[in-house]
């Protein structure tokens, strides 16, 4: 599967914070990796490290969205006290 890239940050303060800006328009692109929890909408997304170091622009992370998709065969139904499944 594709990756879709939403956004850059960088590591501030000793590494202790990655600030960063997410591109909303490409994150409402992604909508096939939305999914629904108890009545509320989320999309998973993973924060990683560039390799080599920080770009031109000094950004040292990008921002993806996590594309994995579980079996559906394999899930397993979540009752109302289950917690987010994240």
């Amino acid at each position: 599967m594709d990756k879709v890239y939403v956004g850059n940050g960088k590591e501030l303060f000793n590494g202790d914070v990655v600030s960063f800006a997410l591109n909303l328009t490409k994150l409402g692109k992604a909508k096939e990796h939305y999914f629904e929890f108890n009545g509320e909408k989320f999309i998973k997304l993973k924060v990683c490290k560039k390799k080599g170091g920080a770009d031109q622009y000094g950004k040292t992370h990008y921002i993806e969205v996590d594309t994995f998709k579980p079996n559906q065969q394999q899930a397993q139904p979540q009752t109302q006290d289950e917690d987010v499944p994240f």
